[in-house]
């Protein structure tokens, strides 16, 4: 029953407030995949690889979340729409109503006569013939529009007590891929830091730049030889979180400033995962940039993710591509404050995502590919 409704929803909204995607395939989509999302969590506890597993998992909430909280957007749209629409036409309405009910008053005789004679009768009953059908047709047509609008804040609130399982269940997978995470202990270390040098290297640096070409000098001892190498994937990785590109490298921002790296729109509680294997050389709060994790997918190269709520790993780790690096925030705003977020747009969290090659900033879009190519 849930599925038809949220289906029905978003079928209504055939139109070109709609995205290009069927609206009724989309809200099957949605509701598919928490579906499985939902399965997905009660096998992922006791599955071989349990961090892999509800790595995926949560993965799968985010995906039918978005889808879900689109179509939210868009019946809110097309109820904006229709609302306005029946509000213009609020004044005719009122006063055809009125000449219908003076002429239904009006005595039979009256009616069938008219001050011009025969003639004046014959022509008005032709304009009524003519008006007739058009005035049926408006009538009709406001009446499907009413129908519409009560349709959709009824299927809204259906979709919207779909959209509170997901969060539940998303929310869930997170702590429990969290534990999964607390627990593991078959990832190999490339190097052991010295959480003294760490803390002296925080204190010191004044820059995003200067704490990140001077992470070697936390290194306890030698570095172990090989580890991953990520060339080959330039120019092909994925975005490390589900989002839109908010602002490119060197777009300045409200207060003019300018940064080589990508800001990145996410949802609240997004995952942020590594987008090839990476050894993991710092992770923590630094500067003003927040929660950040730094993160070496090949010699010299080094991705700079900050803004992040939750980070996992210890650094030295070596990690294999996907592996959660940590959570954005918001995941724990008030349900209903989500919901109204899903009527204007989901992505209230922001990453910031920088790449440097041989101690310089490079443009994120000369590793990572977006939906724009």
């Amino acid at each position: 029953m849930m599925r038809r409704a949220v289906v029905f929803c978003l079928g209504l909204l055939a139109s070109p407030l709609a995205a290009q995607e069927d609206p009724a395939a989309a809200a099957l989509r949605a509701k598919g995949l928490l579906d499985e999302a939902a399965v997905a969590l009660d096998h992922a506890q006791g599955a071989r690889d349990r961090v892999a597993a509800l790595t995926q998992t949560v993965k799968a909430y985010e995906a039918g979340l978005t889808a879900l909280r689109a179509g939210l957007r868009r019946a809110a749209i097309r109820e904006k729409a229709l609302t306005q629409e029946l509000n213009s036409a609020q004044g005719q309405v009122a006063d055809l109503l009125a000449s219908l009910l003076t002429i239904s008053r009006s005595p039979a005789p009256v009616q069938l006569t008219h001050p011009a004679g025969p003639t004046g009768t014959a022509r008005a009953g032709m304009i009524l013939t003519e008006i007739s059908p058009a005035l049926q047709a408006e009538a009709d047509g406001l009446a499907r529009d009413l129908e519409e609008v009560r349709t959709l804040r009824a299927l809204q609130q259906s979709a919207a007590d779909t959209l509170r399982e997901g969060l539940q269940g998303a929310q869930t997978a997170r702590t429990a891929l969290s534990a999964a995470i607390s627990d593991r202990t078959d990832l190999p270390m490339k190097f052991t830091a010295d959480p003294v040098q760490t803390a002296v290297l925080v204190a010191s640096s004044d820059t995003l730049a200067s704490f990140a070409d001077n992470l070697g000098e936390i290194v306890v001892g030698d570095e172990l030889e090989g580890g991953p190498d990520v060339h080959e994937q330039r120019g092909m990785l994925s975005l490390p979180v589900q989002g839109t590109i908010l602002r490119e490298a060197g777009q300045p921002d409200a207060a003019g400033i300018e940064r080589p790296g990508w800001v990145i729109a996410t949802a609240p509680g997004a995952l942020v995962t590594t987008p090839a294997a990476a050894t993991i050389r710092y992770r923590g709060p630094l500067l003003d940039y927040g929660n950040v994790m730094i993160i070496e997918p090949g010699p010299g190269i080094l991705f700079v993710l900050a803004g992040l709520d939750q980070v996992y790993g210890e650094v030295g780790q070596v990690l294999p591509a996907g592996h959660p690096l940590g959570l954005m925030g918001g995941a724990g705003v008030a349900q209903d404050e989500i919901l109204t977020q899903a009527s204007a747009g989901q992505n209230t969290e922001t990453l910031y995502l920088e790449v440097r090659e041989d101690q310089e900033t490079v443009n994120p879009a000369e590793w990572f590919k977006t939906d724009k190519e």
